[in-house]
C-alpha cells in the first residue's frame, strides 16, 4: 500500500494535482483540481496506486459480480481495477446529458455492483450510475474511488468511499468565491463541460 504522502508525490510528479480557478463537472469552484488523466498517462506510475486501491476494495467485498464507471475519467480506473481484481468492468456514458448504458453492456437482475471513479467531489455522477444499477434491479455495492475528495456538506453520496486518497480541497459556490479565486481565470476540466 502506498502512504498518503507517495501518493501525493506521484500526484505532483504527474501534474495530476493542478492549482488555479476550476471550475468542477458538480458547478463548484475550486482552487485546485485533480486530474486523473495525467496520472493516468504514466502507467507504471498509476499502476501502483490502481493495486493500492484494488487491495482496499478486496479487503471490504468479498463478491463483486460487476464493476461500473462514470465515463470519461472513471473508464480507465475502472479496467485498471477490474483487471486486478479479475471482474468483469463496464461504463456508462452521457447521452444528452444523462448517463446510459450503451455499447451492448448490461447489468444483470440481483447482480453486486461496484461504482468506480477517479474522483469523488459530490458524487453527483456516482449517484447517476447508481439510478441505472437501481432500474436493472442489480444490487449497489458501494462507491470507490482514486480520489476522495468530497466533504460531508458537499457529498450527495450516503454510502462511505473506499477510496485510495482522502483529499480535502475547499470548494465554493459562485455566489460565495473568496477574493483570491475572483482574479484568477476561470478554467473548466472537466468532461461533462465537453459538447
Amino acid at each position: 500500500m502506498l502512504s498518503p504522502k507517495k501518493s501525493l508525490d506521484i500526484l505532483r510528479k504527474t501534474k495530476a494535482l493542478l492549482d488555479g480557478h476550476f471550475v468542477l463537472s458538480s458547478g463548484l469552484h475550486s482552487p485546485k483540481y485533480v486530474q486523473c488523466a495525467k496520472l493516468l498517462s504514466y502507467p507504471h506510475l498509476a499502476d501502483k496506486i490502481c493495486k493500492s486501491l484494488a487491495y482496499k476494495i478486496r479487503r471490504k467485498f468479498r463478491k463483486i459480480d460487476l464493476i461500473l464507471a462514470p465515463a470519461m475519467g472513471g473508464i480507465i480506473i475502472g479496467y485498471e481495477i477490474g483487471k486486478i481484481l479479475k471482474k468483469e468492468t463496464i461504463f456508462c456514458e452521457r447521452i444528452k446529458g444523462k448517463f446510459i448504458l450503451r455499447r451492448g453492456f448490461e447489468i444483470k437482475k440481483g447482480s453486486k455492483v461496484l461504482i468506480v471513479e477517479d474522483v469523488i467531489t459530490t458524487g453527483k455522477s456516482s449517484m447517476e450510475c447508481a439510478k441505472i444499477i437501481k432500474k436493472n434491479r442489480a444490487h449497489l455495492l458501494g462507491f470507490a474511488s482514486i480520489i476522495d475528495r468530497s466533504t460531508k456538506k458537499s457529498l450527495k453520496i450516503k454510502k462511505k468511499i473506499i477510496s485510495h486518497l482522502k483529499i480535502n480541497i475547499p470548494t465554493f459556490k459562485k455566489s460565495n468565491l473568496p477574493n483570491e479565486l475572483v482574479s484568477i481565470k476561470i478554467t473548466k476540466p472537466g468532461s461533462r463541460y465537453i459538447k
